[in-house]
């Protein structure tokens, strides 16, 4: 069957006359799942019709016949109309109408994100797919399938802070599992970019600790990260998994990362000499995996973690001993250190440069600055917000027929053993 005349001016009249209510749109909708087939079939013909639409009013329709225009391959001289048109049609289509069709909507989205990386630019992709995001989502709470490929686009072209604006939404619905993956591991690495190891090390964190039925290669990826930024941020790092972790990651996450087990047990040594003989044996291994940089700052660390015991130790220490107890080439290298930590608040201290001494001071934060107190309260009301989150999901979830199910035959299985269990005072 072929795209006559009739029909297609059947088609651009049908999405005139059904675009302007919800009612209409969802008949509209019908009619347009209809004429798919057809529509793919034509879809080298059916550009001329886009100039008969308004992405704006008739964003329904005109998303329907741009995917099936965009479905054929293209050359790459090709790919940046179509990266403009896409684009376009992102920032003026209305919301509520994309929404009727998602899988349509997430279709032109991931072509956009894959031309941008075949014209080598993914800068351009950023604001497009975030854009996409929030007319997709019903709430920030959302998770949608377009998160992952932001983010990606965010680490490639370096637009850390663009993807770290949309790692403050709380994430409470999840529809595809490796799209947490892909979106934790991502996010930690732009975390990371950032120097934000706190936040980094939380997602990375959900990657490792989430629900895996056989052991996958993004959380294998995650945890040796995981066990980099450990050391970077807390100086230290516990092997031990925490028991909501599957027993897919338990049994085999540490087998892929023995060289990084070795370099936490060197560390653990606080001896520099050890962590830089331990990198040097790892070196290529730490290098395939692109991880050589993270395992530099982690050396880096060593010395930032050796000068902070000594403040717990003196009240006052010379350069020349800060360099010789740490194992630094020189005073003025330990002045760098020390400068670096004072700059970053990892520790309070004056250097005088007349004598060379450096004076380790007290926290001199009293926690009762008007800024202070804003941060406390943000916090306090974040927490009550999260807390009034999860009593809601209980609730949900308790009056879930599968969970439900599932609490019934374990209640039975133990009712069961319990009937056949002799107690203990009765024990022969």
């Amino acid at each position: 069957m072929n795209l006559s005349m009739s029909s297609v001016e059947s088609l651009v009249a049908q999405i005139h006359g059904l675009s302007s209510n919800i009612g209409e749109l969802t008949q509209l909708r019908n009619y347009l799942k209809q004429c798919d087939d057809l529509l793919r079939t034509e879809s080298t013909r059916l550009a001329p019709l886009l100039t008969e639409l308004d992405p704006s009013v008739h964003s329904l329709g005109y998303l329907y016949i741009l995917e099936a225009c965009t479905s054929a391959p293209i050359s790459k001289d090709q790919a940046n109309k179509l990266v403009l048109s896409v684009a376009r049609f992102i920032n003026v289509c209305a919301a509520e109408q994309i929404r009727l069709a998602p899988e349509k909507f997430i279709s032109i989205c991931k072509r956009l994100m894959l031309q941008v990386m075949l014209l080598e630019d993914p800068m351009r992709g950023v604001a497009p797919l975030l854009t996409s995001i929030r007319k997709l989502q019903s709430s920030t709470e959302q998770l949608t399938t377009l998160h992952p490929d932001f983010m990606l686009l965010c680490l490639l072209s370096k637009c850390y802070k663009i993807g770290l604006s949309v790692l403050e939404d709380d994430i409470f619905e999840v529809d595809l599992p490796r799209d947490l993956f892909l979106y934790c591991y991502y996010g930690g690495m732009i975390c990371i970019g950032q120097k934000q190891f706190r936040k980094a090390l939380e997602l990375l964190h959900n990657v490792v600790t989430a629900p895996m039925p056989i052991i996958s290669a993004i959380a294998v990826e995650a945890y040796k990260k995981y066990i980099l930024v450990s050391l970077i941020h807390l100086g230290q790092f516990a092997t031990s998994f925490p028991k909501y972790t599957s027993s897919a990651a338990q049994r085999n996450l540490k087998n892929f990362s023995q060289s990084y087990l070795e370099l936490v047990n060197s560390y653990s040594t606080g001896k520099v000499s050890e962590v830089e003989k331990c990198v040097e044996i790892y070196k290529d291994t730490f290098g395939s995996d692109n991880n050589l940089g993270l395992v530099k700052q982690v050396v880096s660390s060593m010395y930032k973690r050796n000068i902070q015991r000594l403040t717990q130790t003196y009240l006052t220490l010379s350069l020349q001993d800060i360099a010789n107890t740490v194992q630094l080439n020189s005073p003025k290298e330990a002045e760098m250190h020390v400068l670096q930590m004072i700059q970053e608040g990892d520790i309070y201290a004056t250097i005088n440069q007349k004598d060379g001494m450096v004076r380790f001071l007290e926290d001199p934060e009293q926690y009762k600055t008007c800024e202070m107190i804003e941060r406390l309260d943000f916090s306090i009301q974040r927490i009550m917000r999260l807390s009034k989150k999860l009593t809601t999901m209980n609730e949900v979830m308790s009056c879930d027929p599968s969970y439900l199910g599932k609490v019934g035959k374990e209640r039975q299985r133990f009712d069961y053993d319990d009937f056949y269990t002799v107690p203990s005072k009765f024990t022969i």
